[in-house]
Formats: structure tokens, C-alpha cells, sequence
């Protein structure tokens, strides 16, 4: 099944939680925040997609999870809008899928539904960033049209591939 995107609610706590935990093996937060009071999670992700009450040199950002078949197979971090932070590490849009779930294009789908979001939002054109030695990654924006711009060593860390994909092509097929 297709993957879907949607705000995360309560019920989704207990896979949300066990996501989070599963990709803190991989070095990746899954959550927003951990060990938080649920609900306060989830007010935090509604007042970041306002963009209500940031605080200085965070921007407005949608987390939402990727549901397909009633399960939650990944989630999507859409930011409105790129810092100096953003611009060189983060990107427009970081995407997870569960390890489970993978090799399916649920990636693919999510990075596609992410761009058309911030195409909708009027932004033109969407940075997407990634661990040179992530193959999947690579595969996946390559994919959705990304264009290499380069790659740059983020200090300590493995280096960064840096795309940029058209929003005006995200709601095309894709390769």
C-alpha cells in the first residue's frame, strides 16, 4: 500500500514511541523530543506547523507520520523555510522509514509527498540532504529528481550530500 502523510495523534503513541527507540540504535531521532508527557509532544508538533512561538532560528515545520495500510511505516519532517543550519546540513524535508519497511518505495513516496507539500507552500525549490554513505538515500532522491549540488564535510560527521529537487515536479510520476 501507498504510504499517506497525517499529523500524529494520540493513539499513535505506543508506535511512535517504539519507532523512536528503534531508531536511536541507528543514531536518528524519530520524535521530535523523547521522554516528553505525550501530550505535550503533540502540542509541540501543532504549535511548530503554525509556526506559532518558535523560538529564535527555528522556522515553521510539519512532523507528520507516513501511514500505509493502517500502520505507520515512517515519518517526515517538512521545514517551510531553511536556516544556515538547514541550508548546509538538514534540508527542506527529513524523512525515516522503519527498517522493517524498507525496500518497498516507501521512501520515495514520502520524499514525493514532502516536496508537494512545500511546492503547495510555494516553495520552488527543495533541498534535500543525506549521508554520502547512505545508498538508500541517495537512491531515493535521486529518484524524486534530486540534483547533486555537491557534497561538504559537516566537521566530525560523515559528509553531507547536498540536492536540490523542482517542487513544480513533485506531483509526476516518478522513474
Amino acid at each position: 500500500m501507498t504510504p499517506q502523510l497525517r499529523a500524529p495523534r494520540p493513539e499513535d503513541e505506543a508506535a511512535l514511541r517504539r519507532l523512536h527507540a528503534q531508531f536511536q540504535q541507528e543514531a536518528f531521532d524519530f520524535l521530535l523530543a523523547d521522554g516528553d508527557h505525550w501530550d505535550s509532544i503533540l502540542a509541540e508538533i501543532d504549535r511548530q506547523s503554525r509556526g506559532v512561538d518558535l523560538p529564535p532560528g527555528r522556522v515553521r515545520a510539519e512532523f507528520l507520520v507516513a501511514e500505509a495500510g493502517g500502520v505507520i511505516v515512517g515519518r517526515t519532517s517538512i521545514r517551510y523555510a531553511l536556516t544556515d543550519f538547514l541550508r548546509e546540513v538538514g534540508g527542506h524535508v527529513g524523512y525515516a522509514v522503519a527498517p522493517e519497511f524498507r525496500r518497498r518505495g516507501h521512501a520515495t513516496e514520502i520524499l514525493r509527498l514532502s516536496v508537494e507539500r512545500l511546492a503547495g507552500a510555494g516553495v520552488d525549490r527543495v533541498l534535500v540532504t543525506c549521508d554520502d554513505t547512505n545508498l538508500g538515500s541517495i537512491r531515493t532522491i535521486e529518484r524524486c529528481g534530486g540534483v547533486l549540488e555537491d557534497v561538504r564535510d559537516v566537521g566530525g560527521s560523515v559528509p553531507k550530500r547536498r540536492y536540490w529537487i523542482e517542487a513544480a515536479g513533485a506531483g509526476q510520476s516518478l522513474n
